[in-house]
């Protein structure tokens, strides 16, 4: 093992750092490694050796721990103890070369008929001349003008129904508006309730608010009905965030009876529900919205982002009544502000014009086409919903996925591994495989035939064989 003097600048960084002891110690562990002190199969000390030399107890040390492994920077084994993982010394999974492709962000394709680019740039001349510039490039109205409002209730109308302009915002992008509800609805240490594998934006906002996130079982069709209630009356969380449509990133979508279940223990338990809806107007005939099943309850956020574009910048929040609307629009204006001018009016055009449904059927065809070279190439096995832009990838016995997402790193291919959406437990031997980044079918082909090919390799069995 190396010079354990490491542990004095633990200690240091621990002493030092204001925040939490857990991350602090984690962020110590990948400084070492960085600066060489920790190399590649070293051996940690016992983490009850640790916590005494830091001054800390053993809990705060095995969640460092639980933490160091998800971002797979050390693995454990039994009786053998705890090492620094092969390869934890570069960046692990995030893709910083050369790259056939980048298959790690869920993009819609741009759709060649109707040319995007040709229709923007159509577009923004016309607002050019039609309205004035000073109007399109100053601030806007946090949460939208009347008339967006009313172009974002007849978009999201054939899932969430019918609803009144006065429950409906316009927020800049889907992030900022679910800080926003969750913001409105907790406190610093409020428990928010997820799936055990879920959408990494989630974390994010829990982490910056002092949130705690706990996860919740699921199967083919989602989150489990009973799971999610001895969860809740375990933990007793504030509320829950769930995806129900084409779930990023195992696909799964809930029946209409799941959906009515999950409801019951969220009425059983005095939940607030936050449905994050990125993906139901992919498909020509989706389920019904939590959000239209019960309308008091759920709190509704459809990003443009996977239907349209990211660059629009846009997503529609139907809330359950005006008090919640006016909330939200003040969270929305503490955390971004409003929309962008010239961006919003781009938008309303779309809606007013038809262009947007004509963006979002070629869209729609263009990943079908594409989910089915995934499925012809990947074959079965794998979790797919034909109308998704992602592929939930299952690995073979022989590949841990922050092992396998770094050796397709090297091999020029960069996923996603399933540690960064496991919120608690084992990671599952899963990638994530975004198909709407590539810039065209045959070359998401290509892509996804080096994908099968590094599935197929069978790794070294690497340092927990050293003797």
């Amino acid at each position: 093992m190396s010079d354990p003097s490491y542990l004095a600048h633990w200690k240091e960084q621990v002493d030092r750092n204001a925040g939490a002891i857990y991350l602090t110690l984690v962020d110590a562990l990948a400084l070492s490694i960085r600066k060489g002190d920790l190399r590649e199969g070293d051996r940690l000390p016992p983490q009850r050796t640790i916590a005494e030399y830091l001054g800390t107890n053993l809990t705060t040390v095995t969640r460092a721990f639980t933490e160091a492994r998800r971002r797979g920077l050390i693995d454990a084994t039994v009786g053998r103890g705890t090492f620094i993982r092969v390869g934890a010394g570069e960046s692990h999974w995030r893709h910083t070369g050369p790259a056939v492709i980048d298959l790690t962000m869920n993009l819609p394709p741009v759709p060649q008929d109707p040319p995007l680019q040709k229709m923007i740039q159509a577009d923004i001349a016309a607002l050019l001349k039609q309205q004035d510039l000073n109007s399109l490039m100053s601030y806007r109205v946090t949460g939208g003008t009347m008339e967006e409002r009313q172009l974002g209730a007849k978009w999201i109308a054939p899932v969430v129904g019918p609803r009144r302009v006065d429950e409906v915002l316009v927020a800049p992008g889907a992030q900022s508006a679910l800080a926003a509800i969750v913001t409105t609805l907790t406190q610093p240490g409020d428990v928010i309730v997820t799936d055990r594998i879920a959408y990494p934006g989630i974390r994010t906002i829990a982490a910056q608010f002092g949130l705690i996130l706990v996860g919740v079982d699921s199967d083919a069709e989602g989150m489990m009905p009973e799971q999610l209630d001895r969860v809740c009356a375990q933990h007793h969380p504030r509320l829950l965030y769930c995806i129900p449509t084409i779930h990023n990133p195992t696909t799964a979508t809930m029946s209409l009876q799941r959906r009515r279940d999950i409801l019951a223990v969220a009425q059983l338990h005095h939940l607030h529900v936050v449905e994050d809806d990125p993906y139901s107007l992919l498909m020509d005939n989706p389920p019904p919205a939590l959000a239209a099943l019960d309308h008091g309850r759920v709190f509704y956020v459809a990003t443009l982002a996977k239907t349209l574009s990211p660059g629009l910048r846009t997503a529609y929040v139907a809330l359950p009544g005006t008090d919640m609307t006016r909330r939200v629009t003040a969270a929305i204006r503490a955390i971004a502000l409003t929309n962008a001018g010239l961006l919003s009016a781009l938008t309303a055009r779309w809606m007013q014009t038809g262009e947007a449904e004509q963006i979002l059927h070629a869209i729609r065809n263009e990943l079908r086409l594409r989910q089915s070279i995934a499925r012809r190439i990947l074959g079965e096995g794998h979790c797919m919903n034909p109308d998704g832009p992602h592929v939930w990838l299952k690995l073979p016995d022989w590949w841990g996925s922050t092992d396998f997402v770094a050796y397709a790193r090297r091999r020029g291919l960069a996923l996603v591994p399933s540690t960064v959406f496991t919120i608690s437990g084992e990671p599952p031997q899963r990638a994530r495989v975004a198909l709407g980044s590539a810039p065209d079918a045959a070359s998401l082909e290509d892509s996804l035939r080096g994908v099968v090919s590094v599935l197929q390799h069978k790794r070294s069995p690497g340092f927990a064989d050293i003797v």
